[in-house]
């Protein structure tokens, strides 16, 4: 289905900085929003019909994501100086111990939630920006030829 996505590269860059305002606004950084975007791939329901095709996002990778989001929201080790950094809670002890148990992180369910929404909100402004664009029509029949 590349041929249809080739054909939005510019639209998907418009609306990225369109939407930078929302990821700012959210618990997630750009660095956190940038590999969520890697795991997500757009898909189009329904593409032979004008009035119910839309964009949606295949989220099914998400959830594997996640404990990469954590990691980049920890840093990567200590702060200059040897101090810790300041979103490192210093629980990696116990929240290994919590997995272990089938104790998961409520939190990381948040996120996902969290995620997952932003990403069919992106998924929306995406077709918005195409239909405004008067090249829906277009992206749809290429993704039916893909």
């Amino acid at each position: 289905m590349s041929n249809w996505t080739d054909r939005i590269v510019g639209d998907r860059m418009a609306v990225d900085r369109e939407f930078s305002e929302r990821v700012r606004a959210s618990e997630f950084t750009n660095q956190e929003w940038g590999l969520i975007m890697t795991a997500v791939e757009f898909e189009i329901e329904h593409p032979e019909d004008p009035e119910r095709a839309r964009i949606v996002p295949d989220t099914e990778n998400l959830a594997q994501m996640m404990p990469e989001l954590k990691k980049v929201g920890q840093g990567a080790g200590p702060a200059p100086g040897g101090e810790r950094s300041r979103q490192d809670s210093g629980t990696g002890v116990l929240d290994a111990v919590r997995g272990a148990l089938g104790l998961g992180d409520g939190d990381e369910e948040d996120r996902l939630d969290e995620a997952e929404r932003l990403v069919g909100e992106y998924a929306d402004e995406l077709q918005t920006r195409l239909e405004e664009q008067g090249k829906w029509a277009d992206v749809r029949e290429a993704y039916r030829d893909g």
